[in-house]
């Protein structure tokens, strides 16, 4: 299971502080990180080799639809050299990319084993697209979605951000009709959050931004899964919704807290070494490798709050046996009497979907 960060992006969204820069000499900035990443593939082999039982590739960023695909394909390779070929591979891309590489870019990654795409598309109103400082508009993102689709690309994966001041009922209703419309194989939401050295976090701080209450992020929250529902998409964690078998298998891996390997700068990466605590590492940043690694061992405490938190993301949730264990039984008896737990007929608890927006504070209190 390994994932790879990109950090690079042609423009910076209102709402974004990961780390990411814009290439001032494209190729030659492109070709030193993927000599980098793969040269950390190459000393991180044991790693990579442990992860194998979730043979996963996730590339994201940043956005990795600005590299070209030879620069691509220098670092798949080397992955493939050391992992074999990849169950699930995803990669993350912009509409603007798809559309001024056309579908000979697109043909290109599905030639090098990419079988999953996420895009992000966050809206289909030009005016929250403009105010999000996005690469694209509507019409854009849906000519993408039409050159993927008539590529081959057969798992499609569509972003949605909501909880945005400026963002009416109206305006999402719409753009959940236009983006269910596509028909995609998958939806992911996500409630608009201000990353502390971003552009929106600047706006906030000189009053030119009022964020928007909890009541009305959650009203919006409840239209998405209510359209989504209709659609005939399954919500199968908070943020995260399907048809029948299209299931990201890497991002389930993580709320299951498998181990993982993550490559490039900024990257982070997750181990469980046999009859040792969890391990969690992550890389620095700069230009070229080694870009240098920190980490921390898992306390029994971090292990037992993040084994709880990440099931009850999900519709599975976690065996209720193991839940009174980790949490104590007057907690979850209260909870359950309060229905904020419920049965998922298999032996587990869940949250249900109705109080999946306030899981934090569910999940807080059985902490």
């Amino acid at each position: 299971m390994i994932y790879v960060h990109v950090p690079f992006c042609r423009s910076f969204c209102t709402y974004c502080d990961f780390y990411s820069r814009i290439p001032c000499s494209d190729r030659a900035e492109f070709e030193t990180w993927a000599e980098g990443v793969t040269a950390e593939a190459a000393a991180r082999r044991f790693e990579i080799e442990a992860t194998l039982n979730c043979n996963t590739l996730y590339i994201g960023g940043g956005t990795p639809s600005v590299l070209p695909l030879s620069v691509l394909g220098k670092v798949v390779g080397e992955l493939r050299r050391i992992a074999g070929d990849f169950s699930e591979f995803t990669v993350e891309v912009n509409p603007e990319d798809i559309v001024r590489g056309g579908r000979e870019y697109v043909e290109g990654l599905l030639g090098l084993g990419v079988n999953r795409i996420s895009m992000g598309v966050q809206s289909l109103d030009d005016a929250i697209l403009r105010w999000m400082n996005r690469r694209h508009d509507a019409a854009r993102a849906a000519q993408a979605f039409d050159i993927l689709r008539s590529a081959g690309a057969e798992n499609i994966s569509l972003d949605i951000i909501f909880g945005i001041s400026r963002l009416s009922d109206a305006v999402l209703e719409n753009t959940l009709d236009r983006m269910t419309g596509l028909s995609p194989e998958h939806f992911s939401a996500y409630q608009l959050s201000i990353g502390e050295e971003s552009a929106l976090a600047e706006m906030l701080a000189k009053g030119r931004y009022k964020e928007l209450p909890d009541e009305d992020c959650e009203r919006q929250y409840r239209l998405i899964c209510g359209k989504l529902a209709q659609a005939g998409y399954r919500h199968y964690e908070i943020s995260n919704w399907a048809r029948a078998g299209a299931e990201a298998v890497h991002n389930g891996a993580y709320w299951k807290r498998l181990p993982y390997v993550g490559l490039g700068p900024g990257a982070h990466s997750f181990a469980v070494p046999e009859g040792a605590p969890g391990r969690r590492s992550w890389n620095g940043v700069g230009n070229a490798w080694p870009w240098g690694r920190e980490e921390e061992i898992l306390s029994a405490e971090d292990e037992r709050v993040e084994r709880v938190m990440l099931a009850l993301r999900t519709a599975e949730g976690i065996p209720e046996k193991e839940l009174r264990e980790l949490c104590g039984s007057a907690a979850v008896g209260r909870m359950s009497a309060e229905g904020l737990l419920v049965p998922d007929g298999k032996g587990s608890l869940r949250i249900p979907e109705e109080h999946f927006f306030i899981s934090e504070s569910i999940i807080r209190d059985l902490l």
